[in-house]
């Protein structure tokens, strides 16, 4: 049975062209050690209500009761284990799928989750950026920009200089000067990646802040990446556009069920995961629609020749003419 092309995970990859991104470098072996994760366990403990429901033959009291169920506790182990060292000038790349652990690791990175076995050490202080990154909704995003590179311990005179090279890379045009409430989840994407990559940092995590932007976007942002990586930062992405991640990254982390599932190369693990979740980018679903499409239009086309032909061998005024 062929499967429908919504319930299959779908990369952004090809909506950019990276044919002209240099290639990542090689890691070095002997850089100095920036992130160290040992044993990393964290577990999430929720309230949540009974999931069994009232059977037909329940007495009235009992379902009196049900109006107002007992709440129960549950744990989920978001991380299982993770060990794993990163170096100085490396690019690591994080990926899963959905509820994988991704961003658990980031935050615990961050120091915003505290383990509750093992340890993370990091030689730096490590920068977080994601899709849910504070900004101030009622002030303009220029506003926001001078905030947030004062935030990042720039001078006045430093952030007045580097302003216009924020609004270029972000690409938002004359909608620098309008309210935060404004902008589409993109733009407050571009804008946030704009401001935190204005800085060189030891240590910068970045969760899934290129998902929402265009494909143009996202390549401009793996050359920021690859100068970032270039200037001895060490950089972790997070982000479903495997394109992004092999122009950028010159390590991969692949997490399933909070595991390190694979840890290597881009070229070596990516095709094994495209391989099992049977990614689909948008050109590879849009030239699969167009040859079914055509194949649609050969069997119609054949169906009606076909037809044309029994009317023929059938009807004698037919014969007649001919």
């Amino acid at each position: 049975m062929v499967e429908d092309d919504d319930e299959m995970e779908i990369d952004l990859s090809e909506e950019a062209d990276f044919s002209d991104v240099a290639p990542p470098r090689e890691n070095d072996p002997n850089a100095p050690i920036k992130v160290v994760v040992d044993n990393l366990h964290i577990v999430y403990r929720v309230w949540t209500a009974p999931d069994q429901p009232l059977e037909d033959t329940a007495s009235r009291w009992q379902r009196m009761r049900a109006r107002r169920p007992v709440s129960t506790k549950r744990e989920i182990h978001a991380l299982r284990g993770v060990n794993f060292v990163a170096r100085q000038g490396e690019a690591v790349g994080v990926i899963g799928k959905n509820g994988a652990g991704k961003s658990t690791l980031m935050r615990a990175i961050a120091g915003l989750l505290p383990p509750n076995q093992g340890v993370v050490y990091a030689d730096g202080q490590p920068t977080m950026l994601g899709v849910s990154s504070a900004l101030m909704q009622a002030l303009s995003g220029l506003r926001n920009v001078e905030l947030g590179l004062l935030a990042l311990g720039l001078t006045p005179k430093e952030v007045k200089a580097r302003i216009p090279d924020v609004i270029e890379f972000s690409g938002i045009g004359s909608a620098i000067h309008m309210p935060m409430s404004t902008y589409s989840s993109g733009m407050s994407a571009r804008l946030k990646f704009a401001i935190a990559s204005a800085v060189t940092h030891e240590i910068l995590l970045i969760d899934e802040a290129l998902s929402t932007g265009d494909g143009e976007f996202v390549k401009r942002s793996s050359q920021r990446i690859q100068q970032l990586r270039d200037d001895a930062d060490t950089i972790f992405l997070v982000s479903h556009s495997m394109g992004a991640i092999r122009s950028a990254c010159n390590r991969v982390l692949w997490l399933d069920e909070g595991q390190i599932l694979a840890d290597g190369h881009p070229d070596d693990i990516i095709p094994e995961y495209e391989a099992r979740f049977g990614l689909k980018s948008k050109k590879a679903m849009r030239e699969r629609r167009k040859k079914r499409k055509d194949a649609n239009e050969q069997a119609m086309a054949e169906l009606a020749a076909e037809g044309s032909d029994m009317v023929s061998a059938t009807d004698p005024t037919v014969r007649g003419r001919d």
